[in-house]
């Protein structure tokens, strides 16, 4: 599904190499998880294979081709980027949800609140939870938002960037909830990349263990 073949970035202003020479193959119906310690270079990974930060050399491809221009926002369609941090609108959750539509991208769907209802489900969230003004929300309530606003236009692969590392161990639970039975409908089509500093987590949600350490991933 995903590639990648010598992927770098650096940054010139400090003189540092961020990530090294990296070539990664994420297949369909796997589950990786990346540790490593703070500062090693997890999150400037996860970043450029979602095409949020330039790459310096090598080459990201997407189903055996390279990514061209012009296809950067159905890739991103395809491949979603969750942050640790939730961005939230102004209004109630339901308004939050059905912000993607009003997108070019997102134009040829609609939004479907029974599936939203479901999602919201996995994750231990009644019908209500649709009608709570974001503003009220807590920082695990704010995250499994946002994963429903992802989930809901049926990406095939998920890069969770620690989404549940400021969050209690409850709603941490919640949110692994929700992101297996994505995975579980995906019926081995779908695919993620989490990265953890917890390594009891890190056994639940993958079975592909990779370690960052200094830029270079193992």
């Amino acid at each position: 599904m995903l590639r990648t073949v010598a992927l770098t970035r650096q940054d010139p202003a400090r003189g540092v190499t961020l990530l090294h020479p990296t070539s990664f193959t994420l297949a369909a119906g796997e589950r990786a998880v990346i540790t490593g310690p703070s500062g090693s270079g997890k999150s400037v990974f996860l970043r450029a294979l979602a095409l949020l930060d330039p790459i310096d050399d090598g080459t990201i491809q997407w189903r055996g081709q390279p990514i061209a221009r012009g296809e950067i926002p159905s890739y991103r369609r395809r491949v979603a980027y969750i942050a640790q941090r939730p961005a939230m609108l102004d209004g109630s959750v339901e308004d939050n949800l059905r912000y993607p539509f009003s997108l070019k991208v997102y134009r040829d769907i609609r939004f479907d609140r029974e599936r939203v209802v479901e999602l919201a489900n996995h994750a231990g969230r009644s019908t209500g939870f649709l009608d709570k003004r974001a503003s009220d929300l807590s920082g695990g309530e704010a995250q499994i938002a946002a994963l429903i606003r992802v989930l809901q236009v049926d990406p095939d692969i998920l890069l969770l960037d620690e989404p549940t590392a400021s969050l209690d161990p409850a709603s941490a639970l919640e949110i692994e909830a929700l992101v297996g039975a994505w995975f579980a409908e995906g019926h081995g089509a779908r695919a993620s990349i989490w990265i953890s500093h917890d390594p009891a987590q890190a056994q639940r949600v993958g079975e592909r263990q990779l370690v960052m350490t200094a830029g270079v991933l193992a």
